[in-house]
């Protein structure tokens, strides 16, 4: 995920930001001015952002100063302009308590703002970092754009005042939100990362004129969708302004593939790719301290299988524990460019020539991919690989609309390639998926259930019979054991520890199951699926390879036949190469296996519909409500809701 969240809280937290991140992630001298700070951490000055600054006086693009900080963020969410404003107030002989509630924002507040850091991915911030001037002055662009467009989708449809007792109304700023962005250069490790620090306040006007606060809740609900949404924006519009795509690449076997862009050596993401390898290695070794601690009387403290909660916690861990101390001496963005290349030749083992014609190697990949590869773009296909992905996905299989938003960005990146793409697409996805796959079982006697945002699906097919784990595999006795398992070509923090299955190889499992299904059956909205054209559209050169010319009927129209299965030797092949999504060992039998454990379920799930939806099972129980699910919410009041 490239969009990371965390909350800002007044006091010690807000101290560290403005000792620390807002200077480039360096240490600011005492009684340093900030601007004089930032300019010998060799970092640009903050700048303000977002549709609501009007209220409050200020533009974007506005420089941001440590007293407008300060108020803001530091002083439990006052005006930026709070000192002035009393002052006037003062001199025209107002009290001092009504001065300073004149500079207030409405109620104080302990967590002021949330720190949203975007970053693009590892290729696209490689060809900003080893480029030509023109290259990142394009990048930098797309970056700053594609964080504007995702903070007015916050705006739109994600964030909302909480008001009344108990925060039971919710409303909608109609002003917008108010945010600083601080760009950072270099990650922690000195290796190249162009990122940016987006400070936004939790402040929001009501309609009434009075000032609320954000439901950070709901912000960090959608930040999945919106770290999406930027990978999309930024992608593509890097490979359109600079005749580039994008193909998936699998980093960690049998998780999620990402989209970089083609043409750009693995072997440089790794040189970026330092600190990843620390917390790689630490986080083997907490592994093996897991499941083989044990309690005083020696039994097993826990479960002799790593599972993915339980490794996303040992994950941060490792990262505290491997965190290195702060950068020493500035430099400036062109000597970093210079000393960053310099690095690439000597250390990352790519070609001097291939890292200094980066771009041309890039767009060589990229004329190949799009001139095999058609962006096909079939809605209800789509519906149903983002149903099936977070049905699996989803504890219980039980999902909200925005995980179908996030998985629905995802699937088009994947099949689009760093092409553009209509605004309302991701919608319209979600949307075929929600009639066509869903079930609503959100409970119809609580407001927040009714809101569009909060409604509670699951899918109307049952996978309770995917293939079972195996967890017969022992644990490592010792780590020196553990090393010698490893497995040329797999990461350090992918040997052979017993864990629980990858919840996303289950994932693409299901998605073949459901697809296998309706290729062999009459499809909804009355035609059949064409599930070949749409894999291929995602698929990597490697299985578009051209079907050998017939003898017989060469230079002639072949005749109509029936499309083949996919090539289940270059699905092997493909998995070694670790490129792809659709890189995963499941067989032609096991296929057929999941077909018919489908075929059992289905009247299962015949029923469960029956069970919800009633004898008017084909249309939808609330046809004005699935409207609703891809409006976007209106400010005003919503009345009252019990529970959160």
């Amino acid at each position: 995920m490239t969009v990371d969240i965390r909350v800002i809280r007044a006091g010690q937290m807000y101290r560290y930001y403005l000792r620390e991140t807002v200077v480039g992630d360096g240490r600011r001298p005492a009684r340093t001015p900030l601007r004089a700070a930032q300019e010998q951490a060799g970092v640009p000055a903050g700048r303000w952002m977002g549709r609501g600054l009007a209220a409050l006086g200020l533009t974007a693009g506005e420089e941001v100063t440590e007293a407008q900080l300060r108020n803001l963020f530091g002083e439990r969410g006052r005006h930026p302009y709070a000192d002035r404003i009393e002052a006037d107030r003062l001199a025209a002989g107002d009290s001092p308590k009504e001065a300073y509630r004149a500079g207030a924002l409405g109620r104080r507040v302990t967590a002021t703002g949330v720190d949203f850091v975007f970053r693009p991915q590892p290729s696209i911030y490689l060809l900003w970092a080893l480029g030509d001037e023109e290259t990142r002055l394009v990048v930098e662009a797309a970056h700053e754009r594609a964080i504007v467009r995702v903070l007015e989708w916050i705006e739109d449809e994600v964030a909302v005042i909480r008001y009344g007792r108990d925060g039971i109304y919710r409303v909608r700023p109609p002003g917008g939100l108010v945010a600083t962005r601080f760009r950072h250069y270099e990650a922690r490790s000195g290796r190249p990362l162009l990122h940016d620090h987006v400070l936004l306040s939790v402040k929001g006007q009501r309609l009434d004129g009075k000032w609320g606060s954000i439901h950070t809740t709901a912000l960090y609900e959608n930040t999945v969708a919106a770290s999406a949404l930027y990978n999309e924006l930024v992608a593509a519009e890097v490979c359109e302004e600079l005749g580039l795509a994008t193909e998936p690449r699998t980093v960690t076997p049998g998780r999620r593939p990402v989209m970089e862009i083609a043409g750009v050596p693995h072997g440089l993401i790794r040189w970026t790719a330092r600190r990843s390898d620390q917390i790689a290695t630490c986080l083997s070794e907490l592994e093996h301290e897991y499941i083989t601690a044990v309690d005083d009387d020696g039994e097993l403290r826990f479960l002799p299988v790593v599972s993915e909660r339980a490794r996303a916690k040992l994950n941060t861990i490792a990262a505290r524990k491997t965190r290195p101390a702060k950068k020493g001496k500035a430099r400036s963005l062109g000597q970093l460019r210079a000393d960053w290349k310099a690095s690439a030749m000597r250390a990352s083992g790519v070609p001097a020539d291939v890292i200094t014609s980066l771009l041309e190697y890039a767009r060589v990949a990229a004329a190949a991919i799009r001139a095999r590869v058609a962006a096909v773009v079939d809605i209800a296909l789509a519906a149903v690989d983002v149903t099936a992905t977070v049905f699996v996905m989803n504890e219980g299989g039980r999902f909200h609309r925005r995980h179908l938003l996030a998985e629905a960005r995802r699937h088009l990146a994947l099949v689009l390639r760093g092409r553009r793409r209509d605004p309302g697409l991701d919608d319209q996805v979600v949307a075929a998926a929600i009639s066509a796959h869903c079930l609503d079982i959100s409970e119809p006697k609580t407001i927040r259930g009714l809101e569009a945002g909060y409604r509670l699906y699951a899918a109307r097919w049952n996978l309770s019979e995917l293939p079972a784990p195996d967890w017969d595999r022992q644990p490592p006795a010792s780590p020196d054991e553990l090393s010698a398992r490893a497995v040329w070509g797999q990461g350090a923090g992918e040997w052979e520890i017993p864990r629980t299955p990858l919840q996303y190889e289950r994932a693409v499992l299901a998605g073949a199951v459901v697809r296998e299904k309706l290729r062999t059956t009459t499809a909804v909205r009355g035609r059949a699926y064409d599930v070949t054209t749409h894999q291929q559209a995602a698929m990597p050169e490697l299985l578009l390879a051209p079907t050998p010319a017939d003898p017989e009927h060469n230079g002639q129209e072949p005749e109509t036949a029936p499309r083949q299965a996919i090539d289940m030797k270059a699905l092997r092949d493909l998995r070694q190469s670790r490129t792809d999504v659709e890189a995963l060992e499941f067989t032609a039998e096991q296929l057929r296996h999941m077909t018919d454990a489908f075929t059992k379920a289905g009247e299962e799930a015949r029923v469960r519909t029956k069970k919800y939806t009633g004898p008017e099972a084909a249309a939808p129980r609330h046809p004005a409500r699935q409207d609703e699910q891809h409006r976007p919410q209106q400010p005003g009041l919503h009345g009252p809701e019990a529970g959160r």
